[in-house]
């Protein structure tokens, strides 16, 4: 099975960041959005695993969540990687709970790299993508509209709380793919 780790998003944000969606599909830019429903903080993407792995690393998960408390983040950013003027990647990002979505991503990683699992070779920034860009087509327009609506999302707040960590199962279908969460390891109370 494909599969990832990630912080799932309460659905109030998830709609809100569907809106941030909408306001930028106005651009008519070749964008692969990311279905409202499938939008989350990726901490560690696995690929391909079978179920033994996926068993060995949801005792991995359980044993990070122990170690680190619940946290709260807080969606303060609109950007592109690799920069603003030629997007790739749309994201939001955060910054009230960037450094606990850092540490956890890095002790899944450091532990998931011994069971084969390559480490990823960028420095994880905590991110939540919206969409990826296919083309050029329109990219004047979305840049324009990407820096319109910056200032937008940083007076907003969306903030959340940060209970668990979810094993997602990820299906490749022609309309997109289908998330199944298929465990959640519950971070310690505070």
């Amino acid at each position: 099975m494909r599969a990832f780790i990630a912080i799932e998003l309460p659905e109030e944000i998830k709609r809100h960041l569907a809106k941030l969606e909408e306001q930028l599909k106005e651009t008519g830019a070749d964008v692969k959005w990311v279905h409202p429903e499938n939008i989350h903080l990726t901490l560690k993407f696995l690929g391909e695993i079978d179920e033994e792995k996926a068993q060995t690393i949801t005792g991995i998960m359980e044993a990070v969540t122990k170690e680190n408390p619940a946290f709260t983040i807080n969606i303060s950013s609109l950007g592109a990687f690799p920069k603003i003027e030629y997007p790739r990647v749309i994201w939001v990002g955060v910054d009230k709970g960037d450094k606990e979505a850092k540490e956890i991503a890095h002790n899944l990683e450091e532990r998931i790299e011994k069971l084969g699992i390559p480490k990823e070779e960028r420095l994880f920034q905590s991110h939540i993508t919206l969409g990826r860009v296919r083309s050029p087509a329109n990219r004047g327009g979305l840049v324009q509209k990407l820096r319109e609506l910056t200032a937008a999302v940083t007076e907003k707040s969306m903030e959340f709380p940060v209970a668990g960590i979810t094993l997602f199962k990820s299906t490749l279908q022609p309309t997109g793919p289908v998330y199944e969460a298929l465990k959640t390891a519950s971070l310690k109370a505070t």
